[in-house]
């Protein structure tokens, strides 16, 4: 079984509005919600994949009884621990002349609470997967991640797709799979980078400091996989016109794993995650079988 980690979740509202004037009232011209955090888009499209998954975390109120409610219809597994604090935040993304967010809090998790997270993840088994995605709350501690990873049993594959030290100081867990950017991975070793041979330089480096295997994502230059076997596959881009990046790197996550389940071969996996990152990229939301089915006839 696939287990995804959300442990700051949102409801994210997004909305048009045609030119926006502060200090009046201004109306929606489209409006949608979304589940959001990265562990929960990963399970997303897993789920869109036919790939079963449950989505864990922490929810709180009657936002995160919407929030929880709603991935269960859609066929998603979830085994949430439910805070008493605050609210699941609720994010406004407002589309118009330019692009505005404001994102909520979050509700205040006591030691308690994660605990029973953490009894959750001690109970995954040899072959399961886990994956830790995204930012660690303010109310909780630097090392979140790295108490997290203590629990976990051996035998359970791990993949992390968060920032700079987040990432390097879960490293020594030796997870299955990392996923930094470009951008990211230099501003990791304080260095310019220009071309794919510095890239694959320093997804090596990652290697010795612990990762498997290293997904770099490069925008429109496509992504490149340095693998455990010693491979090394770059995959170039589908034909689109983006129009929201938001998710798109979860999308990849979720493709590769999805990919390389189906198929134990390296290159194929990073088919179609650069099939699920393209098909999110080209519209307003996550995207759906269809979607990633037409951008992966493309490679």
């Amino acid at each position: 079984m696939i287990y995804t980690v959300t442990l700051n979740p949102a409801l994210d509202y997004v909305i048009q509005v045609d030119d926006f004037k502060a200090g009046q009232i201004n109306r929606n011209k489209e409006e949608h919600v979304y589940y959001g955090g990265k562990g929960i888009n990963v399970s997303y499209i897993l789920n869109e994949l036919g790939i079963e998954s449950c989505a864990l975390g922490f929810i709180a109120g009657f936002t995160g009884k919407a929030l929880e409610s709603g991935l269960r219809n859609l066929g998603i597994d979830t085994r949430f621990v439910e805070v008493k604090k605050g609210i699941t935040r609720i994010n406004v993304k407002m589309k118009s002349n330019e692009e505005t967010e404001i994102n909520g809090i979050g509700p205040i998790i006591e030691t308690i609470e994660f605990f029973k997270l953490l009894f959750e993840v001690r109970h995954l088994q040899k072959g399961d997967l886990l994956v830790l995605s995204g930012s660690i709350p303010k109310c909780m501690d630097d090392d979140t991640y790295e108490q997290i990873m203590k629990y976990v049993m051996p035998g359970v594959d791990i993949v992390v797709d968060a920032e700079k030290d987040l990432l390097l100081r879960i490293l020594k867990f030796k997870p299955f799979l990392i996923k930094p950017n470009h951008l990211e991975l230099a501003e990791m070793f304080q260095v310019s980078i220009q071309s794919d041979e510095d890239i694959i330089f320093y997804a090596k480096k990652l290697q010795e400091m612990g990762a498997r295997n290293v997904l770099v994502s490069m925008a429109k230059d496509g992504a490149i996989l340095v693998a455990e076997d010693g491979s090394i596959v770059k995959m170039g881009v589908c034909k689109g016109e983006v129009i929201n990046s938001v998710g798109a790197g979860d999308s990849m996550v979720a493709g590769f794993i999805a990919g390389y389940r189906n198929t134990h071969d390296y290159r194929e996996a990073l088919k179609l995650a650069t099939a699920c990152g393209g098909a999110t990229a080209f519209h307003s939301g996550l995207a759906t079988k269809e979607e990633i089915e037409a951008c992966l006839s493309q490679l």
